[in-house]
């Protein structure tokens, strides 16, 4: 259950405008676009698994060895099923910049694209213009109309929920030793759930929020200055 932290205006501001975007219907000229990361541990076998056989359960060794960390990119258009999803070291402001180049690509005709980050220090312009140079960096980030969920309020971000599906239908309890191996692993499964054009049904409106958590009149007063 997430804790919802206190509602000032700037909380209710961020939240009011992320909910607002995703009851728009969708538009293929303007897609809203969610995008988290997942930390990864890399583990390997120390010894091999023994495969399921006529009568016998497979069986796998309690012990492991642990292979260092990797980071996963997991973004979804939510009422278009479709979904992105990139293997990477770590989850620098340069990880982070090419990963929003390959969105940018895969909607060329888009007149803007809504994007819905969390507070991370690189999710920002800076970090684009620093690895792209300050043209390719500043026409890349114009690609994007950003939406920043609140500080303790990423429970409003979907990207959320497309972690969880990749982390049962993919990761679930296997052991992936290298980078290469997630990213095959990250890549079939982003195929897949494309293939079936999974699509997120979120329910949660601005009308829920102000009802649950009892904040419309003092969102009435503080919009009338």
């Amino acid at each position: 259950m997430w804790c919802v932290a206190e509602l000032d205006e700037a909380y209710i501001r961020k939240l009011e405008d992320v909910l607002e975007l995703y009851e728009k219907p969708l538009d293929s000229a303007e897609p809203v676009v969610c995008v988290d990361e997942k930390a990864v541990s890399l583990h390997a076998d120390v010894r091999p698994p023994q495969p399921a056989t006529p009568g016998q359960v497979a069986k796998r060794d309690s012990e492991y060895q642990r292979c260092g960390t990797a980071n996963v990119f997991c973004a979804v258009e939510p009422k278009a099923g479709r979904h992105y999803t990139r293997a990477t070291p770590d989850r620098s402001a340069r990880e982070f910049s090419q990963f929003l180049a390959e969105l940018a690509f895969n909607y060329p005709k888009a007149k803007t694209i809504h994007l819905v980050l969390d507070n991370l220090n690189t999710h920002c312009r800076k970090s684009v213009v620093q690895y792209f140079g300050a043209l390719a960096g500043n026409h890349l980030w114009d690609r994007f109309s950003v939406h920043y969920t609140p500080k303790h309020g990423s429970w409003l971000n979907q990207a959320e929920i497309e972690i969880s599906l990749f982390s049962r239908q993919c990761l679930a309890t296997r052991r992936i030793p290298t980078l290469a191996r997630l990213r095959a692993e990250a890549g079939a499964w982003n195929h897949q759930i494309n293939e079936a054009q999974t699509k997120i049904n979120w329910q949660f409106t601005r009308k829920d929020a102000r009802r649950s958590l009892r904040y419309r009149k003092y969102f009435s007063k503080r919009s009338k200055h």
